[in-house]
């Protein structure tokens, strides 16, 4: 059986929407004040790499409790290209997964990574359809 999630976004006037999400929270949407916005939301395309890179994240953070795995902070830098016509896209997308802590098990970790990439985040495979992903795993050892 398929799941199928429903999103509500409503105008707000100007260029400014509000969308709900299924988890009972809602975000405003809007454009820059110099391409004729309010500046008072987030961006949508802008909003596709925190998704990507949320949930990715969801799926390595499951890990360390699973893996035992001591990780002091994680961030996720994700940086895309766009292209240049209408109707732009992101075409490159470069996912940094970054690790810092005293006692990092590298080997286990970059498994976590792997397993999100290739088995678990359906974000990035949506994002596989027209983008070409660059993941880099970077530890940074105190």
């Amino acid at each position: 059986m398929s799941t199928t999630n429903h999103i509500s976004t409503k105008w707000l006037g100007n260029m400014s929407f509000e969308s709900n999400n299924p988890s009972g929270h809602s975000f405003r949407i809007d454009i820059a004040k110099e391409d004729g916005g309010d500046g008072s939301g987030l961006r949508p395309k802008a909003l596709m790499l925190s998704s990507l890179a949320g949930c990715s994240g969801l799926d390595v953070a499951a890990m360390f409790k699973k893996m035992k795995l001591e990780v002091n902070e994680f961030h996720i830098e994700t940086i895309a290209n766009l292209t240049d016509e209408h109707p732009k896209f992101y075409d490159k997308v470069v996912i940094e997964y970054h690790f810092h802590g005293e006692n990092l098990n590298e080997k286990k970790l970059q498994r976590a990574v792997d397993l999100s990439i290739e088995k678990y985040c359906g974000v990035m495979e949506m994002f596989r359809q027209f983008a070409e992903l660059n993941i880099k795993t970077v530890f940074h050892k105190k």
